[in-house]
């Protein structure tokens, strides 16, 4: 069955429009107590929020609450919290869900919703749909002694960033490293910085001053041009960014390279074997880099890609049993440390691996080639495909004679926004940026006409 409001993490939008208004967030809390709360036995119904720090965090979080009270269910509210924190959260609060406020890598007027098990795991499609049927049901409110109940976690940083260290060994110490963290003025601001720095390093944060309006502007995951600049100024061993609410991570090596989420993930996978860890194979996307492919495959490993999105490695993972997987973007997930993509976590990984082979992050990505990809995104402006059109296919068709096998284009539709991604990939730069260039302009084209 198609999924009439979630996507592929999620729900999400601009605020004011759609479900982000703050009557159908109401509902939707409601929704989810009725469906989630009751999937749990006992009388101990409890759901447990966080949030990014963008400004309509707040006016969500009351609907929210509004919502599961009126359904009977208590509420513990985390207040800014990375989304992994609020998966780990759920699991050991021992919460009957998670919802994380926040619309991850967008601007700040835009927000989302985004729904944890139990088990602090993604929902199953089947538990989407329920909350969907029930969401569109007449709302009933239980009777006023049922209400529910809300009551703030004053430990909650504390007890996330704990977590956080206790997955890499205990004799691993950072000290010596001088690290530039970009938290993107975003969940990560505050825990971040403590967990970096409480392990030893010497940390310059930067993008830790949020306000509600700057989350992800000219800083984070995806623009981390300040942070390699910083990285230089400051003679730095390395920088670390994370998006805006903390899932997803990309980290940059002292001659100021970008080092994306393809590239650590084979450092991880590099580390587990070295370790003597049976980690099965890794997970990728349709997205990840063919040259991560190769490199994985030389490590003797197995490697998969799946559709692109989080839910759908992690699905993977688990038909596979394998423990790692991830996407370029830097979204990795490490089911043998956690149970959701975690930028921190991530991070420490990939220090851990530094500090035990004593060596920097610009060695340790030397034994992967990457080949040359640019993606172009085609803003969409009406209901059309575009990717139907018989131009735009034959134009596929002529890139890929072009590659001759040695490259691969791939056009999708945004899981988040209104785009068409346009992806080309081979050995020969020049002629994967004309592809690409082609390719978008028959795309934008096709959608203009529709």
């Amino acid at each position: 069955m198609t999924k009439k409001y979630f996507g592929t993490d999620g729900i999400r939008g601009k605020v004011g429009t759609g479900l982000m208004s703050p009557e159908k967030v109401l509902k939707l809390g409601w929704a989810v107590g009725r469906v989630l709360a009751s999937q749990k036995n006992g009388s101990n119904k409890k759901v447990v929020i966080g949030k990014d720090t963008r400004i309509s965090g707040y006016m969500f979080e009351s609907a929210l609450e509004a919502g599961l009270s009126a359904a009977g269910v208590d509420i513990e509210l985390l207040g800014p919290m990375p989304t992994p924190g609020i998966a780990y959260l759920t699991r050991t609060l021992r919460a009957s869900a998670g919802i994380v406020i926040s619309a991850s890598h967008n601007p700040y007027y835009d927000n989302g919703l985004k729904f944890f098990s139990a088990q602090g795991e993604k929902l199953d499609d089947e538990v989407e749909h329920a909350i969907e049927e029930m969401f569109e049901a007449e709302m009933e409110i239980v009777d006023s002694a049922k209400l529910g109940k809300a009551r703030r976690v004053g430990d909650a940083d504390g007890r996330y960033i704990e977590a956080c260290k206790a997955t890499i060994p205990m004799n691993i110490r950072l000290n010596g490293l001088k690290i530039v963290l970009d938290c993107s003025n975003g969940a990560t601001y505050d825990i971040a910085p403590k967990v970096f720095t409480e392990l030893g390093a010497d940390v310059i944060a930067i993008g830790d001053q949020p306000d509600g309006l700057n989350i992800n502007y000219q800083c984070g995951s995806t623009d981390p041009a300040h942070l390699v600049t910083r990285v230089k100024v400051e003679g730095a061993d390395l920088g670390i960014a994370f998006d805006g609410d903390g899932d997803r991570v990309l980290m940059v090596d002292n001659h100021g390279e970008v080092v994306d989420g393809d590239v650590l993930l084979y450092i991880i996978a590099r580390s587990r074997l070295q370790q003597g860890e049976d980690i099965g194979g890794i997970v990728g996307t349709l997205m990840s880099n063919l040259g991560m492919e190769i490199a994985v495959k030389e490590l003797g490993l197995g490697f998969e890609r799946s559709n692109v999105g989080d839910r759908y490695v992690l699905e993977m993972l688990n038909k596979n049993n394998w423990k790692i997987g991830g996407e370029s973007s830097g979204h990795i997930i490490c089911l043998d440390r956690t149970t959701t993509g975690d930028g921190i976590v991530s991070a420490l990984q990939v220090l851990a691996y530094l500090i035990q082979e004593g060596i920097g992050l610009h060695q340790a990505k030397s034994g992967m080639s990457q080949f040359p990809q640019v993606m172009i995104n085609v803003p969409l402006t009406g209901n059309a495909d575009p990717m139907q059109s018989a131009v735009v296919q034959q134009s596929v068709k002529q890139a890929e004679t072009k590659l001759n096998g040695r490259g691969r284009v791939l056009l999708r539709p945004s899981g988040t926004e209104p785009l068409i991604r346009v992806m080309v990939e081979g050995e020969d730069e020049l002629l994967v940026s004309q592809l690409a260039n082609d390719i978008a302009a028959q795309v934008t084209q096709a959608a203009e006409a529709a």
